[in-house]
């Protein structure tokens, strides 16, 4: 920077502006901020993540430098002479220098550290050229956003300051930026990017597929048998009736008598209200004998009304078909919108078709009704857990449940993990004897303590999976699930830094459904299985019939 202050004339008359403009300490502090978001994190990264995660990285480490210089000064500590002041100026701008050098070095390096433990080939280059130049324009973007809110709050204090006292008009030209920015952004672009989305994830609901014709057999849900219309499935409902196993796919792998197993599904659009699906989802089962199988899965849905085959195909083999499973959609948008749009309208689904098949559920005899489980996947995950309370089920409980990829946010899932055992680490907590509650990951099952109780439950987690173990607080310290040991998935090579691990675990969450199958939270059939084994317990299973399955899958 002082380099272009000293040869204005060789440097367009906009850089040497901008370059004055700039503050030392914060270009200095951007830069250590730079190079940190260059380690690695949960996830590898493509070189667009990289540049927009260290273009975001240096403007916090750029404010951050900027707000501590004037807190400094504003609380009046005293400053070394100028000369001194000159000599720490560029020790610190070689020192940060260098750093960067080092860590930018090193890049490639560390990204292949995640790479290999998923299996990926490696990269030979970060592209740093191209993360560089990326990066510089998202810093610009963000700092004329900056001063764009700084020239308000000048704006406006100014205007107070005619009749209030200064310091009282610095707050309430604070108040009127933040209340205008706010305003813009959330009445005006977020309201605009929420219409647009439901506009267009409403038509991709709608649309069906043209391969995909109306169901000839009367028990599936959305043939002209069914109390739910095919129009009114949604794609997420019509892709789930129309798939999985069929009679023959399962004929081929048991060798004993085998049944197709039944899906039930009620659309968005299939009622008006949530009580009414939930209530078209009860009629749906029992008009097509749910309640007659040996095993019922009462399963929760993603945001956009999808349900993992990876989940749902293998636990139908391992109960011969022999199984109904029912679900109802409570959005067409990605998750993340979703709770942003209408937080509580997926637990409030979850709880009334909950009260529905359970209500039913319970008025059958003990022993002429399905073994019944609760299952979901990240949003769904933390839907079902909400289905239901204690107090609901206590006197005559389901059977169990399987949670994959629960969200951070989840409230039994964080607390059920601040409780574990001490010695075993967060990414696969021991909750007690393990005889209500077990966690699994990609090894294979650990033995517990105790035998299993009344109702099982089993939370599936990778140590890689963002959705689960993002966590606000790795703004300020650093997460248990980074202590050592650390999870298969996860690098050695992570380190925490301030701020910065919070900027990379929120860039991970934007990429987790592009990890490979079997890490991040991409959940895997074969792992599916292992964990459907501990929850369901089906009868005459057998080792070989588990590896002859995961062979299946595989392929």
């Amino acid at each position: 920077m002082r380099f272009i202050l000293r040869h204005r004339d060789k440097v367009p008359d906009w850089v040497a502006r901008f370059t004055a403009s700039l503050s030392v300490i914060g270009v200095l502090t951007g830069t250590l901020f730079f190079a940190a978001s260059l380690t690695p994190s949960l996830l590898p990264r493509t070189y667009v993540m990289q540049a927009l995660l260290s273009g975001v990285s240096l403007s916090a480490g750029y404010g951050i430098g900027v707000f501590a210089s004037w807190l400094w000064a504003y609380v009046g500590l005293p400053s070394p002479p100028a000369r001194i002041q000159r000599y720490i100026l560029y020790a610190a701008s070689a020192l940060c220098v260098a750093v960067a050098f080092t860590f930018l070095w090193q890049a490639s390096g560390w990204q292949n550290s995640v790479r290999e433990l998923m299996e990926l080939p490696p990269v030979d280059t970060a592209h740093l050229v191209r993360v560089g130049g990326i990066a510089f324009i998202v810093f610009v973007v963000l700092l004329a956003i900056a001063r764009l809110f700084h020239l308000l709050f000048r704006f406006s204090a100014a205007r107070f300051d005619r009749f209030i006292p200064a310091h009282v008009a610095n707050v309430a030209g604070a108040l009127v930026a933040i209340a205008v920015f706010w305003s813009v952004l959330d009445g005006v672009l977020f309201r605009y990017l929420l219409r647009m989305s439901d506009t267009a994830y409403a038509q991709v609901d709608a649309w069906i597929e043209p391969e995909q014709a109306l169901p000839s057999d009367p028990v599936q849900t959305g043939s002209s048998a069914s109390f739910v219309h095919w129009e009114g499935l949604g794609r997420r409902g019509r892709d789930f009736v129309t798939g999985g196993p069929t009679l023959e796919d399962l004929e081929a792998f048991h060798d004993g008598p085998v049944m197709k197993p039944i899906r039930v599904y009620v659309g968005l659009n299939s009622a008006e209200t949530i009580e009414e699906r939930a209530e078209l989802a009860l009629a749906e089962l029992l008009r097509v004998d749910a309640f007659e199988r040996s095993v019922l899965i009462l399963a929760t849905p993603t945001g956009t009304g999808w349900l993992d085959p990876s989940a749902m195909n293998p636990v139908e083999y391992l109960h011969r078909g022999d199984i109904a499973s029912v679900a109802v959609q409570y959005s067409y948008l990605p998750s993340w919108m979703s709770l942003l749009a209408e937080p509580d309208l997926g637990a409030q689904t979850a709880r009334a078709v909950f009260r529905e098949v359970y209500g039913h559920w319970t008025s059958l005899p003990r022993d002429r009704r399905p073994a019944l489980y609760l299952h979901g996947l990240s949003l769904g995950a933390m839907n079902s857990d909400l289905a239901a309370d204690l107090y609901d089920i206590i006197a005559d409980p389901f059977q169990g449940a399987l949670w994959s990829g629960p969200p951070f946010r989840s409230s039994s899932w964080r607390a059920i993990t601040d409780m574990r055992q001490s010695e075993s680490p967060a990414w696969l907590p021991r909750f007690r004897d393990g005889s209500i509650v077990r966690f699994k990951n990609q090894s294979p099952p650990e033995l517990a303590d105790a035998e299993w109780g009344p109702i099982r439950i089993v939370f599936l987690q990778y140590a890689s999976d963002p959705i689960t173990f993002f966590e606000t607080e790795s703004f300020y310290r650093q997460p248990d699930w980074m202590q050592y040991p650390r999870g298969p998935d996860v690098s050695a090579e992570l380190r925490w830094y301030p701020v910065v691990t919070m900027l990379q675990l929120a860039v991970d969450m934007g990429a987790a459904d592009t990890a490979p199958m079997g890490y991040g939270h991409v959940y895997a059939p074969s792992h599916y299985i292992d964990a459907w084994l501990e929850v369901t317990d089906p009868p005459d299973w057998t080792d070989a019939m588990t590896e002859r399955l995961k062979m299946l899958f595989a392929r």
